[in-house]
């Protein structure tokens, strides 16, 4: 059985919750954190018809981002941008007041490129820079980049390309799009940056902390699952480490071309974080920036029990995920958590330090994972029943 119970003793939760708080990231691959909030909702109100459950879908910063802040009443804004490979796309952001929330995957993912197509070298984040670029002209004052599932790794050029920066050849031509291209950089000019940018709340919002390069940077770490080979990882790190070198030459750059290549956040999605840095962005967690936007304090405050999850729960949640971040948030105010996922990979005992007081395993109902993630939505609810009946009843 895969129910982890981090109580001692296991002891089962008698006194029930008159309010609960859903607020899980997706199942990759099988649901949205929409569909697992509805999923999750039905199955406890089988149980408890009555239930009162307030649902907060959530998000790390990473794809899903732009989703879970129109589910909390964000409006959904749509633009044509560059797709990585250069080919249109239709991409969103999102918008409440003068509040942006832009998802980089949504322009510069790996799900924008075509079927079995990868290019380690070649794919770009210009659309990403357009996506910014809509927010500004929507006139946003305050922007939430999440970053991840990119295609890119290209270190942000192309993004800072679209906001108006040149990189240059040695013989006056552009660079070519991709981390291959920066290779070839012989100078850079961030003149034509979009002066809008400058009064406007960046926030750089990401689960992962890696620097530009180097063993644990973007290009080592990421790098192979973008399709890059061996030999394309340290083409990559070389490049991205001569743009870094190429950067301390511009003027208002200088010797921060380098700390900000060696901050935390440098590398994330292809070192599109870097090109952020330059921006004027601070790097925070993405599942703490986005429980900010999303108003989970005063639904938490509402709560009597909290459930979150995501497809996998193991030792990579507890490093910025989803919920890691919500029982992180819910133990500081005294509510009790309990987390679902698909899979689960962690003891009771890691599970209680960090706050879950149960995990339920879509596989202890159905063991075949293929079949886990074909059905998953009809067996979260199964699975949701038996919460309500452990918790609820």
């Amino acid at each position: 059985m895969q129910v982890a119970d981090a109580a001692v003793g296991g002891t089962r939760t008698t006194q029930s919750a008159q309010r609960v708080l859903v607020a899980a990231d997706k199942f990759k691959g099988s649901l949205t954190a929409v569909e697992v909030a509805e999923r999750v909702t039905a199955g406890l109100r089988r149980v408890v018809p009555d239930l009162v459950v307030e649902a907060l879908p959530v998000a790390d910063g990473g794809d899903g981002t732009v989703a879970a802040a129109v589910a909390a009443g964000f409006e959904r804004r749509e633009v044509r941008v560059a797709g990585p490979l250069g080919d249109e796309v239709t991409a969103a952001y999102a918008l409440h007041g003068d509040t942006a929330v832009v998802e980089m995957a949504e322009a510069s993912g790996l799900q924008r490129l075509p079927d079995g197509v990868l290019a380690p070298l070649t794919a770009s984040t210009y659309g990403s820079g357009e996506l910014l670029r809509a927010a500004l002209d929507a006139g946003a004052r305050t922007i939430v980049f999440g970053v991840g599932g990119s295609a890119t790794t290209d270190g942000g050029a192309g993004m800072l390309s679209a906001l108006g920066a040149r990189f240059l050849k040695a013989d006056g031509e552009p660079v070519a799009p991709g981390g291959g291209g920066l290779a070839e950089l012989a100078t850079a000019d961030l003149s034509g940056l979009d002066p809008r940018l400058g009064p406007v709340e960046f926030v750089l919002a990401s689960d992962v902390d890696n620097p530009l390069t180097g063993p644990k940077g973007a290009p080592a770490v990421y790098g192979p699952q973008k399709g890059a080979s061996p030999q394309d990882v340290e083409r990559l790190d070389a490049a991205l480490g001569h743009f870094a070198e190429v950067l301390e030459g511009v003027p208002g750059i200088g010797s921060k071309a380098a700390e900000y290549a060696a901050a935390p956040g440098a590398g994330a999605a292809g070192g599109i974080g870097y090109g952020a840095l330059l921006l004027g962005a601070v790097f925070r967690p993405g599942i703490d920036v986005m429980l900010d936007v999303l108003g989970f304090a005063p639904a938490l405050e509402r709560a009597d029990l909290v459930i979150t999850g995501e497809g996998s729960l193991d030792e990579q949640t507890l490093h910025g995920k989803a919920p890691a971040g919500v029982a992180a948030a819910a133990r500081a105010a005294g509510k009790e958590v309990v987390a679902v996922c698909g899979r689960l990979a962690l003891p009771p005992e890691v599970l209680g330090r960090a706050g879950i007081r149960r995990a339920y395993a879509l596989t202890d109902l159905e063991p075949d994972v293929a079949r886990c993630i074909a059905d998953a939505g009809p067996i979260l609810e199964r699975t949701a029943e038996r919460i309500a009946r452990d918790f609820l009843s």
